[in-house]
């Protein structure tokens, strides 16, 4: 199933998609697409609706982030060897968890505010697993069993905050617009292979990352199984899971950082595509 969140910002409704690509109406069936209605036993309930006869949505009504109330958005730093290696990093031995501001979250097309003294804004095209059951010290060979999708996701940062300015990443991840997640929630039924999925990101219409998460140093299993071991992931928990080479951080001789005006675009297959104005802060 493809499941989305539509409408206007704070008060958007569930949505399935159906065999048309058009959506349909769940708010019936569930109240939004967050916590509990992310568990296997909501989701199949929603499986069993006969979905041609919920009610179309007309128009073409804004998306919402893919799923709603996140408690713990988390994010997985340098999980691309290349990655790593662009950026001067040394390769990890082990996970790099770090978390982003769950109100950082927003839809997958709208546009992205330059922040507060902000001069390197950054973007990162990454897979999104979602957490549909609660969980904790997991085996690793069940981790999988409690997610409920996956989805695509901009990890926009800005490099001064995260850093320059010293501390912790999360200062230079969590800004206003800073977590796009969507345009769909997609089962993890509908995707069969989670560590063979080609994603893509440009910039006014440049190449700029082209990658494959079958180059993950850790797979989706390790990662979910990891950050278990280190406290309770919840239904409806967000987890990003590194981008591939082609950031502006790793450019060379000279970084092309974003600036307003600036049009990103972005996709991940079977998980749609993403885009994104570049806009001065507004308040």
């Amino acid at each position: 199933m493809k499941l989305v969140r539509f409408g206007p910002r704070g008060r958007e409704k569930p949505g399935i998609l159906d065999a048309k690509g058009r959506i349909r109406d769940l708010s019936k069936i569930i109240p939004d697409l967050a916590g509990e209605a992310l568990s296997p036993k909501s989701l199949a309930k929603i499986r069993k609706q006969p979905i041609e006869k919920l009610p179309l949505v007309s128009g073409n009504p804004r998306l919402g982030a893919c799923v709603g109330h996140v408690g713990n958005f988390i994010a997985i730093g340098l999980n691309y060897r290349d990655h790593a290696a662009e950026t001067g990093s040394p390769i990890p031995k082990e996970p790099i968890i770090f978390n982003k501001a769950p109100t950082c979250i927003c839809g997958p097309n709208d546009d992205t505010m330059i922040p507060k003294g902000s001069t390197k804004l950054d973007w990162e095209v990454e897979l999104g697993i979602i957490i549909g059951q609660r969980a904790r010290y997991l085996s690793k060979e069940k981790a999988l069993d409690v997610v409920a999708g996956y989805c695509l996701a901009n990890d926009v940062s800005e490099r001064l905050f995260q850093i320059e300015r010293s501390g912790q990443w999360t200062k230079g991840k969590s800004c206003e617009t800073f977590g796009p997640l969507g345009p769909w929630l997609v089962t993890k039924d509908e995707i069969k292979d989670p560590q063979n999925l080609a994603m893509w990101l440009d910039v006014n219409g440049e190449k700029r990352q082209r990658g494959n998460t079958k180059t993950m140093i850790f797979d989706c299993k390790h990662i979910v199984w990891c950050c278990s071991q280190y406290f309770v992931l919840e239904p409806g928990d967000v987890i990003i899971t590194g981008t591939p080479p082609g950031v502006a951080l790793g450019m060379k001789p000279e970084p092309k950082f974003l600036k307003a005006g600036d049009a990103v675009t972005l996709g991940i297959d079977g998980l749609g595509e993403q885009h994104q104005k570049i806009v001065k802060f507004k308040m």
